[in-house]
């Protein structure tokens, strides 16, 4: 079996110091198989079981093994044979079992952490970076440096957000192992990016391109520093040949539909995202990125259904709550916003602007105490605005709370400093009448 080699360029790493980074977790292995296979030994009992799994045969091996591991439950090669077999079959919880099994036989044996901490690395579970530091403190068996290699890289790749030097150290390892590959440069780009190193960032997407032209991933990326920096003109003509080779790809035509957009070719722009969401209606990003269009072009009733129908897939999730909830402010709709930003705050107590959200909505409402408590939950997580302090204002002003209302409407004048012209004048006749 081979492996997926990925690390860093060191003529790029070592300027770096590498910080966190949100592209997602590439699976351990390039291919359907676990990363690492048994090794044939030149005889023994499981020498037919490895020799079946050599050969793909692994219904044969797991019936050989289950055979074996019933006279023989803590061989710890056996069980981890048993784990491969399915694991290369995409049966992840039995294989993590068995992998779990066969460390717990034998807890210094490099290939059963090893697949265990890719297998968990796939599935973004915490207890993969435990499992791969305690494979790259052991030695494979037979010698294996690319397989040490891979745990280093996965590792690198895990860290990038908690433990940046660590990660940095952990790529260099691997490049001591094994020789520089195109996917490395790609992580050094991507690596620079989240340190907001633009200038490196381009120049590896650009080596990765002068090696692979079609790297979707490094025309990705490139395309993503060129739009930060406004050189369309440069973006261009990237994203029109990678979309001629893959007209569908939806992270290429969302970029070609942010393009548009930063060049002011609105109606192009949604149109692209409206092709991109009606292939995928549950695509979260290309359904933020539509509604967002739609608001912009205060198409408020499109928006809306675009929200709903992701909500449909992921009712609890928080942030889509709450961009509902926004659109249906922008309706006047404030108490069916009420109940979603209320929704919201029971799964993220922490969101302040659901807490906001519920606050105006219960001022359309005509429920000032509600609107008080939810302003108090909101100044627990966020700071405070004119506008909070205009809402509470009026909130102490209905319930006839004179002294607090007050202090609220002088908070408000004092921060607004024209920007908001009516409440302004708002503020200062209630003022006036109070503080009579």
């Amino acid at each position: 079996m081979q492996y997926r080699i990925a690390a860093l360029s060191v003529a790029l790493l070592f300027p770096l110091a590498l910080h966190a980074q949100s592209t997602p977790l590439p699976p351990g292995t390039s291919d359907s198989e676990p990363a690492l296979a048994p090794s044939n030994s030149q005889s023994g009992p499981l020498t037919e079981v490895e020799s079946s799994i050599d050969d793909k045969n692994y219904d044969k091996a797991r019936t050989l093994l289950d055979a074996y591991l019933s006279a023989h439950p803590t061989d710890a090669r056996a069980l981890f044979d048993r784990g491969y077999c399915d694991d290369a079959q995409g049966h992840a919880d039995s294989a993590l079992a068995f992998y779990r099994k066969a460390i717990a036989a034998d807890p210094r044996q490099f290939e059963s952490h090893m697949a265990l901490g890719l297998l968990l690395a796939q599935q973004n579970s915490p207890d993969a970076r435990a499992e791969l530091e305690a494979a790259v403190s052991l030695s494979p068996n037979p010698p294996n440096p690319a397989a040490t290699a891979q745990a280093y890289r996965t590792l690198a790749r895990l860290l990038r957000s908690s433990d940046s030097d660590t990660a940095k150290a952990d790529l260099l390892a691997a490049l001591k192992l094994t020789p520089e590959t195109p996917d490395d440069t790609l992580l050094t780009a991507e690596i620079a990016e989240s340190e907001g190193d633009s200038d490196i960032a381009e120049q590896a997407y650009r080596r990765v391109l002068n090696a692979q032209p079609d790297s979707s991933a490094a025309i990705a990326g490139l395309t993503h520093i060129l739009l930060a920096e406004k050189k369309y003109s440069d973006a261009e003509p990237l994203i029109h040949s990678a979309l001629l080779r893959d007209p569908d790809d939806p992270a290429l035509n969302a970029q070609y539909a942010a393009l548009l957009a930063a060049q002011g070719k609105t109606e192009e722009a949604t149109a692209t995202l409206e092709r991109l969401h009606q292939l995928q209606p549950q695509d979260r990003q290309i359904g933020n990125m539509l509604a967002d269009a739609y608001m912009q072009a205060d198409n408020l009733e499109k928006a809306d259904a675009v929200y709903a129908n992701l909500l449909t897939s992921s009712p609890n999730d928080a942030d889509l709550l709450s961009a509902r909830g926004q659109v249906l402010i922008r309706e006047q709709k404030y108490p069916e916003a009420l109940v979603l930003f209320q929704h919201a705050v029971k799964i993220k107590p922490e969101d302040a602007d659901a807490w906001g959200g519920i606050a105006f909505a219960a001022s359309k409402t005509g429920n000032p105490s509600l609107e008080l408590d939810a302003l108090a939950t909101r100044s627990k997580y966020a700071v405070e605005t004119p506008a909070i302090y205009f809402l509470f204002a009026t909130a102490h002003d209905k319930l006839h709370h004179n002294k607090q209302a007050v202090e609220y409407y002088r908070l408000f004048l004092t921060s607004a400093m024209g920007k908001f012209p009516d409440e302004e004048w708002q503020a200062k006749q209630r003022l006036a009448v109070l503080e009579k």
